[in-house]
């Protein structure tokens, strides 16, 4: 929710410029990777439990934060909000993988993200219901709900005994991990253009009201949640295809979206797009998971978390500034090349490593 209305609130209430608009979603992704790069990576089992308790707490209160925002403290708040987010995604990737036997485990991590994606369908749809009634500064008030159950759940959440706090380089040089990060980048990056400006687009080229908008999205995490079912059902073996049809579904839903000049192409390339969307993270996670074992595997996901909320952090505000430039309609063209590039990474390192090993090296 907090990723496609804030840079709704921010253009259409606080009336910022696209740059302003990519620089408030630049410091949600920065200040979440901080948080999981820096500072999650770095404690031990019990002092991340309490950290990820209490980070849960903040962030619900950050919601009616919102409801009284300004122009001017929506910026600390911004970053809270996503700072405390740095603490609790990692930790429940983690939580998600701890079962010994890889079926299970692979099975579990489907599962979450699936939970996910579902929540992702519901979120704009309930947005955009509350939307019809409520104005967007209404709508984080209703939506606390959510992060109040949250911190609930946060106490029966799973933690692993004991584990490896070893260097970055030590992460860095497993094969699989560099496939899951140039996995996750080809689609990340667009997908963070997509969520800071997509709304944006719909609201300026075709008159969108607030709540079509929010509606449009929950079509996007549709297919998404038809991408994640499938590997919930059955976990591939070759997850190197699946990393191939995604790359190619985001540069045709990218496609399709530069060059649409109606709402049912908007709505098109956004169903397109969520097909990739759904099947990116699962896969990346589940290559991880074969990559590393239990005592390394939370060092991991954090990295990788960080990573993702670095390229998140960047490309709002490389986006905002192209879009300055060239305009939000040419810039969707414009990141094409950067996930043919990342493509060529992906297939380079997968040469090196024709597959994934069944179980991690110990």
């Amino acid at each position: 929710m907090l990723a496609t209305s804030i840079p709704l609130l921010t253009r259409y209430v606080f009336d910022f410029s696209g740059l302003q608009v990519g620089l408030a979603s630049a410091l949600f992704s920065v200040s979440t990777f901080l948080m999981s790069a820096y500072i999650n990576t770095k404690l031990t089992s019990h002092v991340r439990r309490n950290l990820f308790v209490g980070s849960t707490l903040v962030y619900a209160l950050t919601f009616p934060l919102f409801y009284f925002s300004s122009e001017y403290s929506i910026w600390p708040l911004v970053f809270l909000a996503g700072f405390v987010l740095g603490a609790v995604m990692p930790n429940i990737i983690t939580s998600a993988g701890l079962f010994p036997d890889r079926r299970i485990r692979e099975r579990v991590l489907a599962i979450y993200t699936f939970t996910l994606s579902a929540s992702l369908i519901a979120g704009p749809a309930i947005d955009s219901a509350v939307l019809w009634f409520f104005t967007l500064r209404e709508s984080f008030l209703f939506f606390t709900i959510f992060p109040a159950i949250l911190f609930i759940a946060s106490f029966f959440i799973r933690f692993p005994e004991s584990e490896d706090t070893g260097p970055t380089t030590k992460v860095w040089r497993n094969p699989g991990f560099r496939v899951s990060v140039y996995n996750i980048l080809a689609y990340n990056i667009p997908f963070g253009v997509i969520l800071t400006f997509g709304g944006i687009f719909a609201r300026d080229s075709f008159h969108a009201s607030y709540s079509l908008i929010t509606l449009l999205f929950s079509l996007f995490f549709a297919t998404s949640l038809l991408g994640r079912l499938l590997l919930t059902i059955r976990t591939p073996e070759n997850l190197w295809r699946l990393m191939s049809v995604s790359v190619a579904l985001t540069v045709v839903g990218l496609t399709v979206l530069g060059v649409s000049h109606s709402l049912y192409g908007y709505a098109l390339s956004l169903l397109i797009l969520g097909l990739p969307h759904g099947l990116t993270y699962p896969l990346s996670l589940l290559t991880l998971s074969r990559s590393f074992d239990e005592r390394t595997r939370s060092a991991a996901n954090s990295y990788f978390f960080s990573i993702m909320m670095a390229s998140g952090a960047i490309m709002p505000f490389a986006a905002g500034a192209l879009v300055e430039l060239i305009g939000i309609q040419h810039s969707f063209i414009a990141i094409i090349p950067p996930v043919g590039a990342l493509y060529y990474l992906l297939k380079r390192e997968m040469g090196r490593k024709t597959s994934i090993p069944a179980e991690p090296r110990p």
